[in-house]
């Protein structure tokens, strides 16, 4: 699907081909363009998804463009009216879609080397898609590490195809959780996700690290990766808050700071760190 003048701002039809819940908040949609064309996203861009009759929302795409066929996936939160609403849908249900938008990962600077993801909550979504780009191309990168966390083990995302992830000998799965309840069945580390990076050994001049949560997230994982003397350009971070038109229009995502002014909508929603450090507003 290329964006023409007319695709940035008209939704296209799409159909939902399956909807499987992962969470009591989260759910995952098959979702495929009714023109039967290809997406034709990269791993870290987003779409808009329309609700007809509700409105729309920026979405990050959870699959990777290796996947085979012509759908894709979206990872889906209910905490608004658009999100609310499309949780109500189900599989042939009609929805429209805008896109993909945004700057993804640069994966072609990134082949050859470690890759280090940190991911906490829901910001496991977009960075699956990368995920499963580098394990499709597993012989394009070096040492593949996950850390990923969330608050309690019942909202862990993915579940069944992160124990796959545990399976391979090609990948380095390391999970936590903020809490766990006293009947909750869990042997993993229990404290924020933090907790998992000084146990990481990461080689420096080899090593990119992606990273994705919860705004509060960020600070602390960065002061960490500081700690471990990782140079700020090996990391690119996903700032996908406050965004809204997705093509820069309304202004809702404007990151300003001394040196200038970002669009998290088209400049992100990937940024190196080393480029966004010195805007406050971003992080």
């Amino acid at each position: 699907m290329s964006i023409t003048d007319e695709s940035i701002y008209l939704p296209e039809k799409a159909t939902i081909l399956k909807v499987e819940k992962l969470t009591e908040k989260e759910k995952l949609y098959t979702v495929e363009l009714d023109s039967g064309e290809e997406l034709g996203h990269e791993p870290g861009q987003f779409v808009e998804l329309t609700v007809p009759g509700v409105g729309e929302a920026p979405i990050s795409i959870s699959s990777s463009p290796t996947k085979e066929g012509t759908s894709f996936e979206l990872c889906v939160r209910a905490v608004g009216n658009v999100t609310n609403a499309l949780h109500r849908l189900t599989a042939s249900d009609k929805i429209g879609i805008r896109g993909p938008f945004g700057t993804g990962f640069p994966v072609e600077e990134l082949k050859g080397h470690d890759m280090l993801f940190i991911a906490g909550g829901l910001g496991i979504a977009p960075l699956r898609s990368l995920i499963k780009y580098t394990l499709d191309r597993r012989s394009e990168f070096g040492d593949v590490k996950v850390l990923y966390g969330c608050q309690e083990p019942c909202q862990q995302l993915y579940e069944d195809e992160i124990q796959r992830w545990r399976e391979r000998d090609d990948i380095d799965i390391r999970e936590t959780v903020d809490n766990c309840p006293d009947e909750a069945c869990w042997e993993g580390n229990v404290g924020v996700i933090t907790t998992l990076i000084p146990g990481v050994d990461i080689d420096l001049e080899n090593t990119y690290s992606i990273v994705c949560g919860p705004p509060v997230m960020y600070r602390f994982v960065l002061q960490e990766l500081e700690e471990k003397e990782l140079p700020h350009d090996s990391i690119y971070l996903s700032l996908e808050r406050r965004m809204k038109c997705g093509v820069g229009k309304c202004g809702h995502c404007q990151i300003t700071g001394k040196e200038g002014e970002f669009y998290a909508c088209q400049d992100g929603p990937v940024f190196n760190y080393d480029v966004i450090k010195g805007f406050e507003e971003a992080l």
